[in-house]
């Protein structure tokens, strides 16, 4: 019994960690991490320019001291004053050695802020590097899901027969299309035919008096109309006469 409970409390510890070890989430945590050193590291760098500027500012004043000793030395010998020379040299001899200290001093930490700023250097690109590689890595990750869904999909699709159903549908389509453009052609070739020889020779009629048209026009044709086989024209010899008016009275 204790060791199935072992084993469960395991496989739940184990959940939890699988769980918790989303790389995306990782890499981002991971970037986090890289920017929030950034401040620590330029608190650090500040504080150690900070002492470099204070060894410069000491070293400029025992410069200045070492220059108004000497001075006041020079007087005192030319005042005939050796006692006070003797003063104002022994406390020049102790401001160049706080001078040379300082010098010592300066010189490792120009040193230090130097290679802080190599460091930060060294630091920021390869946390560039680190963040270019996890979000080129976070991208190519939903990529991958995007396909991977279209390809869920697309079999999701196939599981379900729509390719098939698709298929038939476009089939049935194609079909009554079919059909009914054949009876459109069977409706067409039971219209009576006489109905397009009328329109046919209605369009020569049209045709004829066009022609007709331009020929008298040109004057290749009189404006005379052919009589028809039921009618007879009066010549001149049969005009009204006085004699025809009696006879058709």
């Amino acid at each position: 019994m204790f060791e199935r409970i072992k084993r469960m409390f395991r496989s739940f510890v184990g959940f939890f960690i699988e769980l918790g070890e989303d790389p995306e989430l990782i890499l981002k945590q991971n970037i986090r991490d890289m920017e929030d050193q950034v401040p620590a590291m330029n608190q650090s760098i500040a504080m150690i320019k900070a002492n470099q500027v204070l060894l410069e500012k000491e070293k400029s004043k025992l410069d200045e001291k070492e220059k108004e000793l000497a001075s006041k030395i020079q007087a005192a010998l030319k005042a005939g004053r050796r006692d006070i020379a003797l003063t104002f040299a022994t406390q020049l001899e102790q401001v160049k050695k706080d001078l040379a200290a300082t010098e010592v001093q300066l010189k490792t930490a120009n040193e230090a802020v130097d290679k802080a700023m190599q460091v930060k250097s060294a630091f920021m690109r390869e946390k560039e590097r680190k963040t270019r590689e996890a979000m080129s890595a976070i991208q190519a990750k939903k990529r991958a899901e995007w396909q991977g869904k279209v390809a869920d999909a697309m079999e999701s699709f196939k599981v379900a027969g729509m390719d098939s159903s698709h298929d038939e549908m476009v089939r049935k389509l194609e079909q009554e299309a079919a059909e009914k453009e054949a009876r459109v052609s069977l409706a067409l070739e039971k219209v009576d035919q006489s109905t397009f020889e009328i329109e046919e020779e209605a369009k020569k009629l049209q045709a004829n008096d066009l022609l007709r048209q331009f020929e008298l026009q040109m004057g290749l044709a009189t404006d005379a109309v052919p009589a028809g086989p039921a009618e007879k024209t009066m010549g001149p010899a049969e005009k009204d006469t006085p004699e025809r008016q009696k006879v058709q009275s």
